[in-house]
C-alpha cells in the first residue's frame, strides 16, 4: 500500500485526461468541470508542476477544450486509443521521465478513462490524487461508481481547492496572491 503523504508542488504531475472539444457537450456538468480545470492549471503553471494531456481518438474527438489548453503551460500532449493511458507507449516515455510519486488527476470519463488510467498507476505504486469537481462522465451515476471504485483502490478522492492549498502549503508565500486571485 502506498504511504499518503500531504502533496508537495515538487513532487507532482498534473494529468488531464481526455478534456475534449466534441467529447465535453455530452459530459455533465461540464462547465463546472471545464471551470476547476483551469483552475489547477493555472495554479500547477504558478508552481511550475508539470502537466500531461491525453487525448482520446482526437481526429474523431476533438483536441483539448481551447480555453483549458491555452492555460497548460508547458504541458506534453500524447494521443491515445487505449482507455489507459498506461497502456500508450508514448504516455509511458514521457511518464517515466517525470519521476514524481503524487499524480493529481482531472478529466472524462471518470467510468472509463479515468478509471482505468488511475487503477493501472496504483497498481504501479503512484500515489494518485482525483480531483473529483474537474473529473466527469455523462452520466453522474456512472461518475459517482467510479470514484467509489478508485477510493477502494486507494485513491485519494479530493478537491481542486484542496490541491490548490496543499501546493500552497503557506499564505506568506510570493505566490500567494496570485493563488486567491485564481480560486475566488
Amino acid at each position: 500500500m502506498v504511504s499518503h503523504k500531504n502533496l508537495s508542488a515538487d513532487n507532482s504531475v498534473l494529468l488531464v485526461i481526455d478534456i475534449q472539444d466534441k467529447l465535453s457537450p455530452a459530459i455533465s456538468e461540464f462547465s463546472d468541470l471545464l471551470e476547476w480545470a483551469i483552475k489547477i492549471a493555472k495554479v500547477s503553471g504558478l508552481f511550475k508542476i508539470p502537466s500531461i494531456v491525453t487525448e482520446q481518438y482526437p481526429q474523431g474527438l476533438g483536441g483539448t477544450h481551447s480555453l483549458l489548453k491555452n492555460t497548460l503551460i508547458n504541458a506534453q500532449t500524447v494521443e491515445k486509443t487505449h482507455f489507459s493511458a498506461c497502456n500508450e507507449p508514448a504516455f509511458n516515455a514521457v511518464f517515466t521521465k517525470l519521476t514524481r510519486s503524487q499524480i493529481i488527476v482531472i478529466g472524462t470519463e471518470a467510468h472509463v478513462c479515468v478509471l482505468q488510467t488511475c487503477l493501472d498507476l496504483i497498481a504501479q505504486g503512484f500515489e494518485v490524487h482525483v480531483a473529483a469537481d474537474a473529473v466527469g462522465s455523462r452520466n453522474t451515476m456512472h461518475k459517482s461508481l467510479a470514484l467509489e471504485q478508485l477510493q477502494q483502490a486507494g485513491a485519494i478522492i479530493t478537491s481542486v481547492e484542496s490541491i490548490i492549498f496543499q501546493w500552497t502549503k503557506n499564505a506568506a508565500l510570493p505566490e500567494f496572491k496570485a493563488v486567491l486571485s485564481i480560486i475566488k
